[in-house]
């Protein structure tokens, strides 16, 4: 990762680094923003709480089933270049009609402000799925091939810390400012957007298939009867199931079990994003630019085991006075909070070794010109796997499990990942 860091100097990297740094500051900051204003503004009831959290989350998805198809298909058959700058157009657009839903509900339209909100999520998650493809996609066309692993590590890396930002950022300003923020955030994106050197089609040009559930089946079809591609993507779903869980669950956790404020919500939040990117470093190094599946089993175990601890440590958290929430300097002073936070640190760490690599493995078994292809078929299988993941949180809590039991489910899911990990490792290694 060291020498990938000499990317960040070369305009066939930098530029798209930037942008996708930005774009995914952008739709963090606004999701974590709403979530916090509606847990802690609008809603005073734990399971509402938590299904307005999985409604945001599952409509986000709803793109990545409908689109993505399209979006791999446009990506490999036209400039990459020329639909990152079409897509950072229509973020400005979309920031500014979710900011509107931002001050609509302050005014006191409550249901119509979260309908706009909630409608700007679902405009972000196409803007997601047209971008998606692309910044993978788009490596193997402009670095060397021994290039590839570290550039997506920075890709990873980058992606995550721009979720530290905004969630930090998120819990530390208004929703005012959030709305106001994401908006100039979204104009700067645009212009580093416009510097991303073009990658034109590399292979013939492709017949466009406008059906979502025809081209859908035939992509993923396509791509999943590869066997090495079939356990990577497969692999890669579980953690976003995962992943996805741990989004729903997290905001009320913080808020009802641990009994802290929207900071330490963002704090939780920040703590993963930056477990990740450490983790995206530190695989890279161990792999030395290879791309490899054998850290992955013991990568998720651990993650599994760390899991465990999380919810042990939950269960025996001293809870704030009653009607009263810890602030952020409260709660870090805990005598058991140091421990807690470094458990989760630990979550995020070995989750991000795990699945970097195997995003490497999209871009790198396939030629080039089917590259974006294949990042969508994953994105739909990945879409396919979330959605079932909010629809499970949402049902179960529905009957009565804690956050502190979903845990021990998310925990039972890290050992199914890493049988599929070990199976890939097999195929390929």
């Amino acid at each position: 990762m060291l020498n990938a860091l000499g990317l960040l100097r070369k305009r066939r990297f930098l530029p798209l680094f930037v942008t996708q740094f930005l774009g995914a500051f952008n739709d963090n900051l606004f999701k974590q923003a709403i979530v916090l204003f509606a847990t802690y503004q609008i809603f005073s009831d734990a399971q509402a709480e938590q299904n307005f959290n999985a409604l945001a989350t599952a409509i986000g998805i709803i793109p990545f089933f409908v689109l993505s198809a399209l979006s791999g298909q446009l990506a490999d058959t036209s400039d990459k270049a020329r639909i990152i700058r079409i897509v950072k157009t229509a973020e400005i657009g979309i920031m500014i009609f979710g900011a509107a839903g931002v001050f609509v509900a302050q005014a006191g339209w409550i249901n119509l402000g979260l309908a706009m909100m909630l409608g700007a999520v679902l405009l972000l998650g196409t803007h997601s799925t047209f971008f998606g493809p692309i910044k993978y996609a788009i490596l193997p066309q402009h670095l060397k091939e021994d290039e590839v692993l570290g550039g997506t590590g920075l890709v990873e890396a980058g992606t995550y810390l721009s979720i530290l930002l905004g969630t930090v950022i998120a819990g530390w300003i208004s929703v005012e400012a959030s709305a106001i923020l994401v908006i100039g955030v979204a104009v700067i994106g645009w212009i580093t957007g416009r510097m991303v050197p073009a990658a034109p089609r590399l292979g013939a040009e492709l017949k466009l298939n406008y059906n979502p559930i025809t081209s859908s089946w035939k992509l993923v079809a396509a791509t999943m009867h590869i066997r090495r591609l079939f356990l990577a993507i497969l692999a890669i779903s579980f953690f976003w199931t995962i992943a996805s869980v741990m989004i729903v669950i997290f905001p009320p956790l913080v808020k009802n079990v641990l009994t802290a404020n929207e900071r330490v919500a963002s704090l939780t939040i920040a703590i993963f994003s930056v477990g990740v990117a450490i983790g995206s470093v530190v695989i890279n190094a161990l792999l030395r630019g290879k791309v490899s599946a054998k850290y992955a089993p013991g990568s998720v175990i651990a993650m599994g085991v760390a899991v465990i601890a999380l919810s042990l440590e939950a269960r025996g958290w001293v809870q704030a006075p009653a009607g009263t929430l810890y602030g952020f300097y409260d709660f870090i002073t805990l005598p058991r909070a140091v421990g807690l936070l470094l458990t989760m640190l630990a979550v995020a760490v070995t989750g991000g070794m795990f699945v970097v690599p195997l995003y490497a493995f999209l871009t790198t078994t396939v030629t080039k010109d089917q590259t974006a292809r294949t990042v969508a078929a994953n994105n739909i299988v990945n879409a396919g796997a979330m959605t079932i993941g909010a629809i499970v949180v949402s049902a179960v809590s529905a009957a009565g499990v804690t956050p502190e039991d979903m845990l021990l489910v998310v925990a039972g899911m890290c050992v199914l990942s890493a049988w599929l990990a070990w199976k890939l490792h097999c195929a390929c290694d």
